[in-house]
């Protein structure tokens, strides 16, 4: 038996989880969520009711992936005020106000995708895993060294949250 925010499971096949991605690969570090799920695709095979999506900048066009979902792990770049590279663990009313300073379109329109979920009684529980940007406005389609360094450690961090969700997963081989 797991339980996960004072709610009792069986097991983690039992609850669709989804693990997505945002942000614009054209911007540096905006991309980083995205490059997070090619990496997490590219190495891992997960059961069916686990879905990696590359979220890209689609906001509200995520309404039926998400509404589908019962647990949302949510990889982006996060701007918190701390330094490059900084890793966050953001849930329950810390999503809001961190996406709003982030001042970033697909921000707003992952926000408003949440609160049309809401209004349809169909908000998953989500945790965000955020690493703290360099650079989000040079175009270029290469993380900077400091959040290129964080990949690895954000894939380790959704691969735990997912195991405390009691989802099994292999890794691919080469």
């Amino acid at each position: 038996m797991i339980h996960v925010n004072n709610k009792r499971m069986d097991d983690g096949h039992s609850r669709q989880i989804l693990i997505l991605g945002i942000g614009c690969i054209l911007f540096r570090d905006e991309g980083f969520g995205v490059r997070v799920i090619e990496k997490l695709q590219e190495r891992y095979e997960f059961p069916e009711n686990v879905s990696l999506v590359d979220g890209g900048v689609l906001g509200l066009n995520l309404l039926s992936v998400l509404s589908e979902a019962d647990y949302l792990i949510v990889v982006d770049a996060v701007r918190n005020r701390g330094n490059p590279g900084d890793l966050y663990r953001l849930e329950g009313d810390a999503i809001p106000d961190r996406i709003r300073e982030k001042n970033s379109l697909h921000q707003v329109d992952f926000l408003e995708t949440l609160t049309v979920c809401q209004a349809l009684d169909k908000v998953p529980e989500t945790v965000i895993f955020g690493v703290e940007p360099e650079d989000i406005e040079s175009l270029s389609l290469d993380l900077t060294p400091a959040t290129r360094a964080r990949v690895d450690q954000v894939i380790d961090l959704v691969l735990d949250e997912i195991r405390q969700l009691g989802v099994t997963y292999r890794r691919r081989s080469k």
